[in-house]
C-alpha cells in the first residue's frame, strides 16, 4: 500500500506520525468519529519490523474493537497459550485464562502483514495515509510554544491542532520537544529471525526461561530468555530478549547468543543456519513508560515513542493500540469542546491520566520484576523452585501477561489488583 503526497502543505484535524499499530489504530478510531486525519509513514507497505509476531489476548481484544475478523476462516493462526521450558520440570502448558474482559486465545502474525492490515483499516475508516514521508521535526508556534504540525525531510509542512507521535523507540518528535528517555526505567533488547521448522503448526507459543550455551545444567546459563512462535506456514519466529538489569547488557553479541542457544536445541526442530530464512535482526524495547510527559503543548506520545512496552513480558503491540484508543478518546472530546479552547486543553490532559490509571501501578511492579530477573542466579532460583508450583504459576502467568478481570474474578485477580494499587504509579 503506497500513497503519494503531491501537495506542499497539508492541513487536518489531527496529524499522526507513524503507521505502526499505535498510529494506525489512533487514525482509525479518530477517523471513525469524523475527524480529518493525516497518517504519515516513512516506509512503504509491506515493511519489515523486528518483533516476535505473537499477539496476546490483549491485542486480540483490540483487533476486535477495530472491527477486524480474527477467525481461522479469515486466515489467522490461533494459539491456546504458553508452553514453558525451564527449571527442573518437563515443559508444561499454561492456557490463556478464561476471562470476561479478554478472549481465551492468542494469534501469531508477521508484522509485515499485521502493520499493512492496520494501515489499510485506517484508510478504510477515512484516514489519509501518506507513505514515504520522513518527518524530521515539529513545527512550534513562536508565540504559544505549541506544536502545530510537522515538517518532513523535503520541507513540506503538515499542520493540525494536535499531533500524535507514534514514531517509535527513537521518536524524533519526543526528542525535539525535550522528552528524553527516563534513565531509571528499564530497557530491553530483542533479536529474532525466521526458520523453516516443524514447530510452525504448534497450538502453543513457547517460552524458554533458561538459555544455556551447551546441555542444560552442564554449561553456562545465558543472560536472557527465548521464544518460538509458529506461523502456521512452515516457518517459525524464533528470538530472545535481554534486559538492561543484566550485567551482560550492552556487552553481549546478541546474534551470537541466539545462535549458541539454537545450536543446542534438538536438530529436528530445524533451528540451524541452513534453515534460517532472514538475517537475525535486533531492536530496543523501551519499557514502563520511559518518556514524560505523555501530553504537552499540542503533542501526544503513543506506544513505543513513550516507552510503553510491558516490562513483565516485552509486549508492546497491545499497549500501543490501547494507548491509541485513549489518545483518540481525549482528542474527540477536545474537538467537541472546540480546538484552541481552554476546555480542549483540559481534554488533552485527560490522556496521561487515563494511561496512569490503567497501567501506572502495574508498570511500577514491572520495574521491580526487571531488577530481580536481570540477575541469573535469581532467575535460576525462580524457575527451579517456582515452576513446579501450579497455583503460583497460574498467578504469575496472569501477572506477566496482564490478563485479569475488573472487578476481580478470583483470588489471583484480587492479589494482582492489590499489588498494582499499592505500587506507586509515577
Amino acid at each position: 500500500m503506497t500513497f503519494a503526497d503531491p501537495q506542499a502543505t497539508q492541513d487536518a484535524d489531527v496529524v499522526v506520525v507513524g503507521a505502526g499499530p499505535g498510529g494506525s489504530s489512533a487514525a482509525t478510531f479518530l477517523a471513525r468519529q469524523g475527524l480529518d486525519v493525516l497518517l504519515l509513514e516513512k516506509s512503504e507497505f509491506p515493511r519489515e519490523k523486528v518483533c516476535g509476531d505473537g499477539l496476546t489476548p490483549r491485542t486480540v481484544r483490540m483487533l476486535g474493537r477495530l472491527g477486524i475478523d480474527t477467525s481461522p476462516s479469515s486466515g489467522w493462526v490461533r494459539n491456546k497459550g504458553l508452553r514453558i521450558h525451564g527449571g527442573r520440570t518437563e515443559p508444561f502448558t499454561m492456557a490463556w485464562p478464561e476471562l470476561t474482559a479478554f478472549p481465551d486465545f492468542g494469534l501469531v502474525c508477521p508484522r509485515s502483514v499485521f502493520d499493512d492490515l492496520l494501515a489499510g483499516t485506517a484508510v478504510q475508516a477515512g484516514a489519509r495515509l501518506h507513505t514515504g514521508v520522513r518527518v524530521s521535526a515539529p513545527i512550534v508556534d513562536d508565540r504559544s510554544g505549541r506544536v502545530v504540525g510537522v515538517t518532513d525531510a523535503r520541507g513540506r509542512e503538515y499542520r493540525a491542532p494536535i499531533v500524535v507521535a507514534c514514531d517509535g523507540v527513537s521518536s524524533r518528535l519526543a526528542e525535539a520537544t525535550g522528552r528524553t528517555r527516563l534513565a531509571k526505567r528499564p530497557l530491553g533488547v530483542a533479536v529474532r529471525s525466521y526458520y523453516t521448522s516443524p514447530k510452525s503448526d504448534m497450538e502453543w507459543i513457547e517460552s524458554y526461561l533458561e538459555l544455556w550455551d551447551g546441555k542444560p545444567g552442564e554449561s553456562n546459563l545465558l543472560p536472557g530468555y527465548g521464544w518460538v512462535f509458529g506461523l502456521g506456514d512452515g516457518s517459525a519466529n524464533v528470538g530472545l530478549g535481554m534486559l538492561d538489569s543484566s550485567k551482560a547488557f550492552g556487552k553481549t553479541d546478541y546474534r551470537q547468543l541466539m545462535r549458541t542457544w539454537l545450536d543446542n536445541t534438538p536438530e529436528e526442530w530445524g533451528f540451524r543456519e541452513a534453515n534460517r530464512l532472514e538475517p537475525i535482526r535486533g531492536a530496543a524495547l523501551p519499557m514502563a513508560i520511559n518518556r514524560a510527559p505523555l501530553y504537552r503543548d499540542g503533542l501526544m506520545l503513543v506506544g513505543d515513542s513513550a516507552g510503553m512496552v510491558n516490562p513483565f513480558n516485552g509486549e508492546g503491540i497491545s499497549y500501543a493500540m490501547e494507548s491509541a484508543e485513549m489518545a483518540a478518546r481525549a482528542i474527540v472530546d477536545a474537538r467537541a469542546r472546540g480546538f484552541g479552547s481552554p476546555g480542549a486543553e483540559l481534554a488533552f490532559q485527560s490522556y496521561p491520566n487515563q494511561v496512569k490509571q490503567a497501567w501506572g501501578g502495574y508498570y511500577r511492579l514491572g520495574t521491580v520484576f526487571v531488577q530481580l530477573i536481570g540477575r541469573p542466579e535469581i532467575m535460576h532460583l525462580c524457575v527451579t523452585y517456582g515452576l513446579p508450583r501450579k497455583h503460583l504459576m497460574y498467578l504469575v502467568h496472569k501477572l506477566l501477561a496482564h490478563l485479569t478481570d475488573e472487578p476481580p474474578a478470583d483470588l489471583s485477580d484480587r492479589l494482582i489488583a492489590l499489588m498494582s494499587r499499592v505500587a506507586p504509579s509515577t
